[in-house]
């Protein structure tokens, strides 16, 4: 019998208890960065208070953004990392990277000390958003992949409102300080990589690790170990470890193959990362000034204008293996970029909390296609790569968010930030129309070609 890639195996093998502990694993990761990278959100009123700078937005602004910077050279150094070591000594390095200095962040004693230990908080943060998709990727067969890939993105959300819940409960009674030490919750995950998530199959057999991959095969029980016995033999296939350069990575990205999605893919996250942090940074400060809430009630208003992302989350999910990836993203870029529009005009308790919360809904449906999406374009060998520098010029965006926001907001009022965020909404639905190629229930390998 001819011979069969082990990634066969794992198209063909039916769910069991191995995917799940992926999903439940990878949705883990993703929740607690999400937390992480959130955090500062909640807390950033009161550390202006105790340093001095309260009255100065501007400044305020690029002490959050100082954490974006550390997280666009995370993810693009880790995403290349992920390619050349692996996806598992990656995830790990991450983890414990931002969980560390996350909490060393309550340790701060001036401006200064935080943006430096922001940064470098950011370095992990960066580096652990793209990873756990690549590995449900890679693990979950294409029927299923689109529903897994957005249950995980969903989970940014519970970890976004675990961060909103602790600033709620503790940040009153113990101050800011304490609340960053909520991170170190994310450090349980060492052990659960270590123990529950192999290397992934694909990356070793485009690494040539053939017998490394067999063993993972029939470890993890995704076919019977007489099929693989009768069907595969790893000693027979040419070992096609594929060493290449970072410049030459890059390349390929933009050669004829794969330019347009990486045009697209680099787009999408710099429009959605500077809207989303751009906005969410800076609710609770936008109910604190508009509506003049106190800290501790305009977090309960966020907290419940973020409950709303998780229909959101889920709304889009469900749709994503139906209708597809490009009617899921325009769609939803387009409802978000009205919702910013009508937000931007608003005067009122109720309007702002209503377009608060379609804003909320659409543009986090939109990161569950675009979390789906980002994974599925490239190849293998690039995968990592591809994925993590996309995620990077969306971190690199992320560095003006927190700071430009402000800066319109002080010198035009809210209109002119969210006229701007409406536009970038309807640019990023209008590339997908353009640029975008449907890969709805196609195995990763058919995509690639």
């Amino acid at each position: 019998m001819e011979n069969k890639s082990l990634t066969e195996f794992l198209e063909t093998a039916p769910l069991s208890r191995f995917h799940y502990s992926i999903l439940t694993i990878s949705s883990l990761a993703y929740a607690l960065t999400g937390m992480g990278v959130m955090l500062i959100s909640i807390l950033l009123t009161p550390i202006g208070k105790e340093f001095g700078i309260s009255n100065d937005l501007v400044t305020m602004g690029l002490l959050a953004s100082a954490g974006y910077v550390g997280m666009f050279l995370g993810a693009l150094g880790f995403g290349f990392v992920t390619d050349f070591v692996g996806r598992k000594k990656a995830l790990l390095c991450t983890i414990i990277i931002s969980s560390i200095f996350t909490a060393l962040c309550g340790a701060a004693w001036d401006v200064a000390s935080m943006a430096v230990l922001r940064f470098l908080a950011g370095i992990g943060l960066g580096g652990a958003l793209p990873q756990p998709g690549v590995y449900v990727s890679e693990y979950i067969p294409a029927r299923y992949r689109g529903r897994f890939l957005g249950i995980t993105e969903t989970s940014w959300v519970y970890g976004v409102l675990l961060g909103l819940f602790s600033g709620w409960v503790l940040l009153e009674p113990f101050g800011w300080r304490v609340v960053f030490l909520i991170a170190l919750v994310s450090l349980v995950l060492v052990p659960l990589v270590v123990w529950y998530i192999p290397e992934s199959i694909r990356y070793l057999e485009n690494k040539g690790k053939q017998k490394e991959a067999f063993e993972i095969l029939r470890k993890c029980r995704l076919t019977s170990e007489n099929s693989i016995s009768k069907q595969f033999n790893y000693e027979k296939i040419k070992r096609n470890e594929d060493k290449r350069s970072i410049i030459l990575t890059l390349k390929e990205l933009w050669s004829s193959s794969y330019w347009k999605r990486t045009a697209l893919l680099w787009i999408l996250w710099i429009i959605l990362v500077y809207t989303y942090h751009g906005i969410f940074i800076w609710l609770p400060s936008i109910y604190a000034k508009e509506l003049s809430f106190p800290e501790v009630k305009a977090i309960w208003f966020v907290l419940a204008v973020t409950l709303l992302q998780i229909p959101g989350y889920y709304s889009a999910t469900f749709l994503l293996d139906r209708l597809g990836r490009k009617p899921v993203l325009i769609g939803y870029l387009a409802l978000a970029g009205v919702g910013s529009y009508l937000l931007g005009f608003a005067g009122d308790l109720t309007s702002i909390l209503v377009w608060s919360s379609v804003i909320s809904f659409f543009n986090l449906g939109a990161w569950a296609g675009l979390y789906t999406y980002t994974p599925e374009l490239y190849p293998t060998r690039i995968r990592g790569s591809g994925s993590g520098v996309a995620a990077s010029l969306g971190r690199f965006a992320g560095i003006f968010a927190p700071t430009l926001t402000p800066l319109l907001w002080e010198n035009a009022g809210l209109w002119l930030p969210f006229i701007v965020f409406a536009l970038a909404h309807i640019i990023a639905a209008f590339a997908v129309v353009v640029l975008g190629t449907e890969t709805k229930k196609r195995v990763l390998e058919e995509i690639a070609r």
